[in-house]
């Protein structure tokens, strides 16, 4: 049997709508997919299938089918279906795992270990910062980092992997030919351009409704040997992702920030139910030492060649404004008081600390990046 006829019959039985993945599984224990789409209808019944169901596997849509077909005969464009050998085992493991993947990209990744990172789509300027920054040092090692190609945290963890050449994959709530949001229409190309892929479980030309996002981020964190929340509100979706990763049996990760923070009180929930305290990447990696390949392990027994060493930190910890600056905002009069500077030196300072990546300036005043701690 050919591949295309084993997806023709994928397809179609992932066209059967409310068959539950469980009935389904007891189901393709006894036929396979060939034998399953060619059944009678008193046979379909036996197997528990209602007229509904019955109806939908004996009578499919054909042109679905050939639209599909031809659409992954299009370099780069993948339909991949549960027993195909490029299906990832770790997504497997999951309930309710999708029938079908379509994807955009390198499927290669699939297979690779990755590191979900997730958080507020209206994040504070240090939890977009630690997306960025974590997402940066764990593809540097190696690690695939996957998220949800939403605005805020996600944007900022793929745009921190391809900052450093690194794999990343998005799993998103359309069709993987549906940019959503808009704005990510760049980055979009860009993480299949290097190398990325783009992954989702609904068909090409699905546009984004409510009720995808939180069936995305059972996959999100299906894929993932750990899921990391960078900053998270106690209503977030990204709560969802660690629930959905908790149960799993994924490792949780969460970045602690101000108590007062409505936007931290997400992490804190988790870090309160027994997710791990998150400071350094070195926090993620010593709990996945078994899923690292030799070299993933190399990599995160050898510093960092972009970090420096405390000795050579002096010029930061040691700067007038930084030690008086926090990830909070301060306002440049605050900065003033605090350094018993003038404020137009302050100013200037502040100017030349941006360009170097250290400080940057956000409503209410500026803020200190976790920049100061690389070069």
């Amino acid at each position: 049997m050919t591949l295309q006829t084993e997806l023709r019959n994928w397809i179609v039985i992932n066209s059967v709508k409310y068959l539950k993945f469980n009935h389904l599984q007891q189901i393709l224990t006894c036929h396979s997919p060939t034998e399953l789409c060619s059944l009678s209808q008193a046979e379909l019944k036996q197997l528990g299938l209602n007229e509904k169901q019955i109806h939908q596997l004996l009578n499919p849509d054909t042109q679905l089918i050939d639209e599909l077909i031809a659409w992954q005969q299009v370099p780069e464009q993948h339909i991949i279906y549960f027993d195909h050998p490029a299906y990832p085992e770790q997504l497997k493991q999951i309930v309710s795992a999708p029938l079908l993947l379509f994807a955009k990209g390198n499927i290669d990744l699939l297979v690779q270990p990755q590191v979900a990172i997730v958080g507020s789509r209206s994040a504070s300027h240090y939890g977009l910062d630690n997306a960025f920054q974590f997402a940066a040092e764990l593809a540097r090692k190696g690690i695939v980092v996957t998220s949800g190609f939403a605005t805020g945290v996600d944007g900022k963890a793929h745009q921190g992997a391809l900052s450093v050449e690194g794999a990343t994959i998005g799993v998103l709530g359309t069709g993987v030919d549906i940019v959503y949001p808009k704005r990510h229409h760049a980055l979009a190309h860009q993480i299949v351009d290097n190398g990325g892929l783009l992954l989702s479980e609904f068909k090409p030309g699905t546009p984004a409704r409510a009720q995808h996002f939180p069936r995305r981020n059972r996959i999100i964190s299906g894929l993932s040997l750990g899921v990391l929340v960078v900053e998270a509100a106690l209503k977030s979706g990204s709560l969802i992702t660690a629930r959905y990763a908790a149960e799993h049996n994924r490792e949780v990760f969460a970045i602690p920030n101000c108590i007062h923070d409505p936007r931290s009180r997400g992490c804190h929930q988790l870090l309160r139910d027994g997710a791990k305290l998150t400071e350094t990447v070195a926090d993620i990696l010593e709990e996945l030492p078994n899923t690292l390949s030799e070299q993933q392990s190399l990599n995160f027994e050898l510093p960092s060649s972009n970090l420096i060493e405390k000795s050579s930190n002096k010029n930061f910890t040691t700067d007038e404004l930084l030690v008086n600056l926090d990830y909070k905002a301060t306002s440049i009069d605050e900065l003033a008081f605090r350094s018993q500077l003038p404020v137009d030196v302050v100013l200037a300072r502040l100017l030349d600390l941006e360009m170097q990546g250290l400080v940057a300036a956000v409503s209410g005043g500026y803020v200190r990046t976790r920049r100061d701690e690389y070069v």
